[in-house]
This record gives structure tokens, C-alpha cells and sequence, in this order.
């Protein structure tokens, strides 16, 4: 696969601020504490199913303390709807719990303690970071793996491979929201079955060799 050069990876995510230039992510949320909670929650589920559950859950526990106090049985109804929903009660209920004892009911700032917390990956903790905190961080998850191999922006074998090689390629100008203009690049036009490439305002610096033609066009 060959790679974007420096002045490919400009205009790549040059056009991507151009067609979004304030881009958010999907996940409902009000405070630090909350997105945390929707994101643990999303793992294997997708931010639809969960906003529809935290629709409910977020207004009557949106601090540490109150989400501590519903427990594992008072949460659990309320998340159901999500897959893998009795582990992630388990740890949603005991990250409250470390939070409230460790950390002053505060949400930490660095990936390492984040990630000390029950349910709570590289890929989450890099998500609130960015969104949260304002971290230039990346989230790879399937999307970002896939855009990061397939365009040739960042090829590696694993999530961490391309996260790196994403941090290291990436303009700073951008890096504060490439992991949401690639997330959402990767969800509506760079599908993993087939990508509307007849529609991609970065088909142009792509290295996808087997673009999709508009599928209208005679």
C-alpha cells in the first residue's frame, strides 16, 4: 500500500475541515463525567442504542455519587438495551466508586489513570480526552484502522501501529479534530463494505486502488 506524502495528508485533511469545520461527535453527554459513562458504554454497541438508553439515565445520574447510588440492579434496567449491558453495569458502578474514593468524583486528564478504571481502554480514554479535555489525542477504533490502511494516510497492522503513525503524519493544525473527521468519514462515506468513493471529498489524494464509481452515472 502506498503512503499519502506530506503534501496528499495537507489537502486530505484540508478538504475534510472545508466540508466540517466544527465537527462533534455523536455520543449525548453533559459534563466529563457522562461522556465517560456514554463511552464506556458504547464498546460493541453503537452510539444510537446508547443515547437512546442514557436519554433516561443521564438526568437522574449525572455525577459519580448518584450513578454509585442506583448500584448494579438500579443501573442495569436502564441500559439493557446495550449489548455485553451486565458487564458494563458491573464497571460503570465500580469506576463511580474509584472516582468518588480516588479522585474527588473528578474525571482524570491523563490516559494513564483513565485507563486504570474499570472498562476504560486506550481507545475510550483517548475519546474523552479529545472531546472533554481538548486533547489532541486519537481514538482508533474500526473506522480509523480502516480509513488509516485503506487511503494509505497511516498503514499499520494494529489499532496502537496506526494511532501512532496517525499522531506522528497528521498537520498539529489538525489533530485536535482529525479523530472526529476521520471517525465520521469512516461511518457515512468510507464504509467497510463498500465505500462512496463517488462521493468523497478526498477520493482525489486517497490510494485506494479499487474506487466505486456513482453508482447513477451511465
Amino acid at each position: 500500500m502506498a503512503r499519502m506524502t506530506k503534501a496528499e495528508i495537507e489537502g486530505f485533511f484540508a478538504r475534510l475541515q472545508a466540508s466540517n469545520p466544527e465537527p462533534k461527535g455523536e455520543l449525548d453527554y453533559v459534563n466529563p463525567f457522562t461522556l465517560l459513562v456514554a463511552v464506556v458504554l458504547s464498546a460493541q454497541a453503537t452510539d444510537v442504542s446508547v443515547n437512546k438508553a442514557t436519554a433516561r439515565l443521564f438526568p437522574i445520574a449525572d455525577t459519580p455519587e448518584k450513578m454509585y447510588a442506583l448500584g448494579v440492579e438500579g443501573l442495569t434496567p436502564h441500559i439493557k438495551t446495550i449489548g455485553l449491558y451486565n458487564a458494563k453495569a458491573k464497571n460503570v458502578i465500580e469506576l463511580c466508586r474509584l472516582l468518588i474514593e480516588r479522585h474527588g468524583s473528578q474525571v482524570p486528564q491523563d490516559r494513564e489513570t483513565l485507563q486504570s478504571l474499570p472498562g476504560v481502554g486506550r481507545k475510550t480514554a483517548n475519546v474523552v480526552l479529545n472531546i472533554a479535555f481538548g486533547q489532541p489525542t486519537i481514538a482508533v477504533d474500526t473506522h480509523l484502522f480502516r480509513l488509516g490502511n485503506r487511503t494509505g494516510l497511516a498503514p499499520g497492522k494494529t489499532p496502537l501501529a496506526v494511532e501512532l503513525l496517525l499522531e506522528k503524519r497528521i498537520p498539529k493544525a489538525y489533530l485536535q479534530h482529525a479523530h472526529h473527521w476521520l471517525i465520521l468519514h469512516g461511518r457515512y462515506i468510507c464504509k467497510a463494505r463498500k465505500p462512496d468513493c463517488w462521493r468523497c471529498v478526498v477520493a482525489g489524494m486517497c490510494k485506494f486502488k479499487d474506487k466505486t464509481p456513482d453508482p447513477v452515472s451511465p
